[in-house]
């Protein structure tokens, strides 16, 4: 080009000169530079400072934000009436109901500008089942899942099953253990009372062929938001139904502890301090969905999909362990986070406390006036800084070592939280080695169980799919699937590949339910 640039059109011209982006990952992508180049919704002086200095950060969700970051449709609303602005009648078959599901999701915004929830789908559908042999039903919903891979090709989509038995939750497991796709992420929903343990051991053999499904402790969950009335979307993040989050705004423990004396001056003074600032940019960026940018006249809530008074912020969190390790070094002590009792309760006496925070703190648009809060999973572009209140990449103790010393803070994270276990691949040979580490720790407390096999192509980044063969490939080709090149740069920057594989003992199981 002959004439100069400005800077914005220069990062213009360099997306959609790029090789390795597809013409409607080019959209994209020149939307959210759009969309940055407006000035900031209002903050003070204060809130400005802890962003610059990353003890704050809005998850680059766009400087005016006129989409929610999570939308969670109640979709039987739509199956049962129809929609009126989409030009569709109910549905009759299950057929209908696969062809509905396939239009609206086109319609469900998300930060990533793909539906991050699509729903419980066993519920959804087992009511138009009707006289669909098993094979007959295994056929469409293959074709269903394939579908989805391939027109919405982001590890940030999510499907929901369980905890009862169908034959539509186990005839999705079985689809999603064959073709092994990124998309959609999913989790089962594991309730005691309800799951049969043959339904269990199939989701976790499911994970030793493809490190899919999350098992999410459904009790848990429904004490929360009430029985079924919540999803889990994108990652790992649990969220009211026919609402979602309007933002997700994370602190950096690592930087926030490094201001504080000891632990006293943290949790005292501190993170209060910091919790306040956070409150004050949730405010910021919600006030302005929710007031100016129209959102909320769209169809899914004159239609009833969505009830704006179901949205929240989300408090999220990461650096569990770096806090912890920093301020056991200011009270001159030796132990480390995730292998000393000492360091592991003092973690636990953050979470407690910022669960106090925030259930404390009122804000303008909330679920009941309230933020929730949320282990964060981290992003690409973190720092020797660990996601949420895991134990540091390759210095994970054994499976049994790492619940017990994780679980007690899932009792905390409303709105999600996940450790993710990397089990050695001779698990494969025994998945009831997998079946009792995931009921243990369901059992122990943790909100959610997810683990990675060592082997498996398809693995877990910060929560959502990526191929390990498609990161290999990326620098060169790019890839189909939009997620692909955070898993390549989270692979470069953040050592998340470097995850000890450990060996799952079944005789050592049993010491979790202890």
């Amino acid at each position: 080009m002959t004439q100069a640039l400005s800077e914005l059109q220069q990062k213009f011209h360099n997306i959609i000169t790029n090789p390795n982006l597809s013409p409607k990952q080019k959209t994209h992508w020149l939307s959210l530079e759009a969309e940055a180049s407006l000035p900031y919704v209002a903050v003070s002086d204060a809130v400005r400072e802890v962003m610059a200095d990353g003890s704050v950060c809005d998850m680059f969700e766009g400087h005016a934000p006129f989409k929610p970051r999570y939308v969670l449709p109640d979709y039987a609303v739509f199956l049962k009436n129809g929609s009126e602005y989409l030009e569709l009648a109910p549905a009759q078959d299950f057929d209908d109901a696969l062809n509905m599901l396939s239009i609206i999701y086109h319609h469900v915004p998300s930060v990533t500008s793909i539906p991050v929830y699509l729903g419980q789908l066993d519920d959804l559908l087992m009511p138009y089942v009707g006289e669909l042999t098993d094979e007959q039903l295994y056929t469409k919903l293959k074709r269903f899942w394939i579908m989805l891979d391939r027109t919405l090709p982001d590890a940030f989509m999510h499907v929901n099953i369980g905890p009862a038995d169908s034959p539509v939750c186990r005839t999705i497991l079985k689809v999603d253990a064959e073709l092994k796709q990124i998309a959609p992420n999913l989790t089962f929903m594991y309730d005691p009372a309800v799951t049969p343990d043959d339904l269990l051991r199939q989701a976790a053999s499911n994970i030793c062929e493809c490190s899919k499904p999350h098992i999410a402790n459904y009790p848990m969950h429904a004490a929360a938001y009430g029985d079924k009335r919540f999803g889990i979307v994108s990652c790992y993040n649990s969220l009211p139904l026919c609402g979602g989050s309007n933002t997700l705004v994370r602190m950096n423990l690592k930087l926030v502890a490094a201001k504080a004396k000891d632990e006293a001056d943290f949790l005292e003074s501190v993170l209060p301090y910091h919790s306040e600032l956070m409150r004050e940019l949730m405010n910021a960026r919600s006030s302005f969905l929710h007031q100016d940018s129209n959102f909320f006249e769209s169809f899914l809530a004159k239609e009833g999909l969505i009830d704006e008074q179901r949205f929240a912020p989300m408090f999220g969190i990461y650096g569990m362990a770096e806090a912890v390790n920093q301020l056991m070094d200011k009270a001159g002590k030796a132990g480390r986070y995730g292998h000393d009792v000492e360091a592991n309760e003092l973690g636990h006496r953050i979470s407690a406390r910022l669960a106090q925070l925030v259930d404390e703190m009122t804000v303008t648009y909330g679920l009941n006036g309230k933020a929730v809060l949320h282990a964060q999973g981290g992003i690409s572009i973190d720092d020797a800084v660990t996601p949420g209140v895991r134990i540091p990449y390759g210095t994970e103790p054994d499976p049994v070592s790492y619940v017990q010393a994780t679980a007690g803070h899932h009792q905390y994270y409303t709105s999600g939280i996940s450790d993710i276990l990397t089990i050695d691949e001779t698990v494969k040979a025994n998945p009831e080695a997998m079946f009792n580490l995931a009921k243990g720790a369901l059992m122990a407390g943790y909100r959610e169980f997810t683990a990675n096999v060592a082997s498996n192509d398809l693995v877990r980044i910060t929560g959502y799919m990526v191929k390990l063969s498609d990161i290999a490939r990326y620098d060169d080709e790019g890839s189909r699937t939009n997620t692909t090149f955070l898993g390549a740069e989270a692979a470069k920057n953040t050592g998340v590949l470097e995850r000890m594989p450990r060996v799952a003992s079944l005789e050592m199981t049993p010491a979790l339910a202890r």
